[in-house]
């Protein structure tokens, strides 16, 4: 048991925006494996499907909570928006704070599907802000009309 402790604890992590990305999220998990057990590293998966913009993620919530407590020494993953479509350089900075090495596999990453799953997450952003402007104007009308 105290051996298991000591091996390096690498977390490989996955993440699509929609549910009609699947198959890429599978691809994407075999690639972060493969790279792991060449270099002989023991590892957990943390997949999700979730858009990047989503800051409550559950498996992003998952490996920082992880890191925090001081269980992960690398975290692998295959390109940046991967982790995050915007402040990836926080959460680099804050991993490396916790000495936790990002190691991020940038291999050629197919266009047409980063330019889909891009649109997908602005759209998501437009129609949050959206909500938001409209909830609060729905509010101020019903304010205008008691007064």
């Amino acid at each position: 048991m105290i051996e298991e402790k000591s091996k390096p604890k690498v977390i490989l992590y996955a993440r699509v925006s929609t549910k009609k990305q699947e198959e890429y999220l599978k691809n994407q998990i075999r690639r972060l494996e493969e790279y792991a057990n060449l270099q002989g590293w023991q590892y957990e998966v943390i997949s999700e499907i979730a858009s990047g913009v989503n800051e409550n993620r559950r498996g992003l919530l998952k490996l920082l909570n992880k890191i925090k407590r001081g269980e992960v020494q690398k975290v692998v993953i295959e390109y940046p928006d991967r982790l995050a479509r915007f402040g990836f350089e926080y959460l680099k900075f804050f991993m490396e704070s916790f000495g936790v090495e990002l190691i991020v596999l940038n291999g050629k990453e197919n266009e047409q599907d980063v330019n889909k799953e891009l649109a997908e997450d602005l759209i998501a952003i437009v129609t949050s802000f959206a909500a938001r402007i409209y909830g609060q104007r729905g509010g101020k009308r019903h304010d205008n009309n008691t007064g």
